[in-house]
């Protein structure tokens, strides 16, 4: 028997392994069928060069469970180690001390194992003693026995061991029993282990027999050794590519479609990834792409590999060339990570545009399911925003499908203003807009709908990027000012009428909670008599806010809106007649005596020209505060009086009330009063 000391430089590396990879001590299992993998393959290796003439006989790698004995054993029969192999692999770490070690590698919280030495320590994460029990493959060759309890000592003796290959056996720790569960055992084979190339069996098939569960003699093999990347694609059908996908994601629907990689200069990078069926909460669909080295599970957090929209696809990658465990700074300016997430965008553009090109009906059938992966990728990625322009659609309220040029061309002629500028329309809400929807129609004007979860922001993307372009919703003016052809009509009322019907208007108005300022516009007889809308840039800036998560000043400003109202219609001329016929008399007193006054408040500042503040007597100062206060006053009164008499008036609110019915503001108890006094009016 031979005794010794493992070759670290601190007295006891084991704690710290514990404690370092603590959050991934479900990796050991990884860690030591990726050992047994590599010494079956290389076994396999030195068979085909001829180096080793022997049977090769079953080579699968077998792991098993003894809960009564505690014990965890991973057995392969590859190549085996020598008492040499053992000395060199297994005692010397290759570092020089472990605080080097944690200093150097503190912010680490991904796989270090393997590349430093560690794949086989990481056993101690969960064990109070380590055994080894192996037979080389080169002839004569003596069996070995090591075994370890966590301390730096160790125990190396000769065995008669016929058996080639390695047996590990962990002597699981109290802390760590839930390893002996063979469900939990049956989980990690299935996370880290289930596309490994070679055949790995954990226990025995079971089967259902006069009613109750039994093992039969035959193995059960967890993994499939040759998945459906490593196939060449012209080896793999449509139906193919979907039954792997049921099996990486049993629940949820079929893909849309999909992409496969093959790739083998100037890196290596094979796998396939799916356009999954994108509904509407993106943070749902990611970390859908599992991330393999050599078909060994390593992450499914990839989000410093492949672009973030690219996080919303779903399925396979495979690659060596990605440095898997160094950190993320790291990852995201190593040259290799770079070019294989260009080389992954590149694909998939060129995917979307070829199904784009070869059957348009069916991508257009698709869209609405892909639109939201794409606008991502436009807006998060320049270079895919310029591959993307190609096929990405936009979508009218009547369902049809347009590429951003083909829109272009569309609504070039119709709807480009005074200042040449072009403009889009859109709704967000059919339902909700519909009224605004058919004045645009009826002007002969198309109207898109823009009603994902982020077209307001891609709204604002596309806006620069599309020449002397700009976006409207269709409720944020008036019909002929959404699109301002300057076209001047003549208004019916008088700038003194206008300003009368202002406060009649305003006294029937919602309250405080929304503001709505009263404006004027010189349109049909036939168009509506009141409509309301909202500024377009309010409104963004709002729904900006509000999709960010972040206060804003806008945010914090009530909504804001615009009351117009049509100076041409019947009905607006009638109220103000009537208006006029109520209060007329005293109106004009009032505007009579604002008369004497503005003519004193003339006087007074044409006295005060060229005039220093000191110069003007104090007599003068005082005259004109008391001039402005009784115009204040005045205008107060009238203001107050006009307001008055317009909350009596059924015919202003019910004309109000139309056009917040018309903007789907009206509910509640203002819908019911409306609908009461509509009757009213009826009868």
């Amino acid at each position: 028997m031979t005794k010794g000391k493992i070759n670290v430089t601190t007295e006891n590396i084991f704690p710290i392994i514990k404690k370092f990879l603590y959050s991934d001590h479900e990796i050991f299992l990884r860690e030591l069928i990726s050992n047994a993998v590599d010494a079956t393959q290389k076994l396999k290796t030195l068979a085909s060069v001829g180096d080793f003439k022997g049977e090769l006989g079953d080579l699968t790698i077998r792991v098993d469970v003894n809960k009564k004995k505690k014990t965890i054993t991973v057995t392969d029969a590859g190549i085996g180690m020598t008492a040499e192999e053992v000395e060199k692999y297994i005692n010397q770490i290759a570092f020089s001390s472990a605080e080097d070690f944690m200093e150097k590698y503190k912010n680490e919280s991904n796989a270090i194992i393997g590349h430093f030495g560690l794949g086989f320590y990481s056993s101690f994460m969960i064990s109070d003693k380590v055994e080894i029990n192996t037979l080389s493959w080169q002839e004569e060759a003596k069996g070995v026995a090591w075994s370890c309890d966590g301390s730096p000592e160790f125990t190396l003796d000769e065995t008669d061991n016929k058996e080639r290959g390695t047996s590990i056996t962990l002597h699981i720790d109290s802390d760590s029993k839930e390893f002996l569960e063979e469900a939990k055992i049956s989980e990690l084979l299935d996370k880290f282990c289930k596309f490994l190339p070679v055949e790995i069996a954990f226990g025995k098939v079971k089967e259902w027999k006069d009613g109750k569960e039994v093992k039969t003699d035959k193995d059960n093999i967890i993994n499939e050794t040759k998945p459906l990347w490593t196939l060449p694609p012209s080896e793999v059908k449509d139906e193919d590519y979907n039954e792997f996908y049921r099996k990486l994601y049993p629940v949820g629907d079929d893909p849309l479609f999909n992409i496969h990689l093959n790739v083998d200069y100037p890196f290596t990078l094979t796998g396939i990834l799916y356009f999954p069926r994108i509904k509407n909460n993106i943070e749902i669909q990611k970390n859908k792409i599992q991330l393999y080295s050599n078909q060994v599970f390593v992450t499914d957090s990839v989000e410093d590999i492949v672009p973030e929209f690219l996080t919303l696809l779903h399925g396979v990658l495979d690659s060596p060339d990605i440095p898997l465990n160094v950190s993320r700074s790291y990852l995201q300016s190593d040259s290799n990570v770079k070019k294989i997430s260009s080389h992954i965008t590149k694909k998939v553009a060129d995917r979307l545009e070829e199904i784009f090109k070869n059957d348009r009906e069916q991508f257009e059938k698709k869209w609405d399911d892909l639109k939201l992966f794409i606008v991502y990728g436009m807006m998060s990625d320049e270079k895919f925003h310029d591959r993307a322009e190609k096929f990405a659609l936009l979508k009218n309220i009547d369902g049809k499908y347009f590429t951003l040029k083909e829109y272009e061309e569309l609504i070039k002629e119709n709807q480009t203003d005074k200042n040449k500028t072009l403009v889009y329309l859109y709704a967000t809400d059919r339902a909700e807009q519909f009224s605004y929807i058919e004045a645009a129609k009826a002007k002969g004007y198309d109207v898109l709908l823009m009603d994902g979860q982020l077209d307001t922001h891609f709204v604002n993307h596309l806006e620069p990027k599309l020449k002397e372009s700009r976006f409207a919703r269709v409720d944020s003016d008036i019909v002929e000012k959404l699109i301002d052809k300057d076209e001047a009509r003549e208004s019916k009322l008088t700038s003194e009428q206008q300003a009368d019907l202002t406060p009649v208007f305003q006294s029937q108005l919602p309250g405080l909670e929304m503001s709505y300022f009263v404006s004027y516009e010189s349109l049909s007889e036939t168009d509506q008599p009141v409509m309301i809308t909202q500024s377009e840039f309010m409104r963004r800036m709002k729904d900006m806010q509000e999709m960010s998560g972040q206060a804003s000043m806008y945010g914090n400003m009530p909504d804001s809106y615009n009351l117009v109202v049509n100076a041409n219609h019947p009905l607006v001329s009638k109220i103000s007649e009537q208006t006029e016929k109520k209060l007329g008399k005293k109106l004009e007193d009032l505007r009579g005596e604002k008369k004497g006054l503005s003519e004193e408040q003339q006087l007074l500042e044409k006295a005060k020209e060229g005039k220093k503040e000191e110069e003007i007597p104090q007599s003068e100062k005082d005259q004109m505060e008391d001039v402005n206060k009784k115009l204040g006053d005045l205008e107060n009164k009238r203001v107050e009086m006009l307001k008055k008499y317009g909350s009596g008036q059924k015919l202003v609110k019910q004309l109000i009330d139309l056009a917040l019915l018309a903007n789907n503001q009206l509910k509640g108890e203002d819908l019911a009063a409306f609908v009461k006094r509509s009757v009213e009016l009826i009868k």
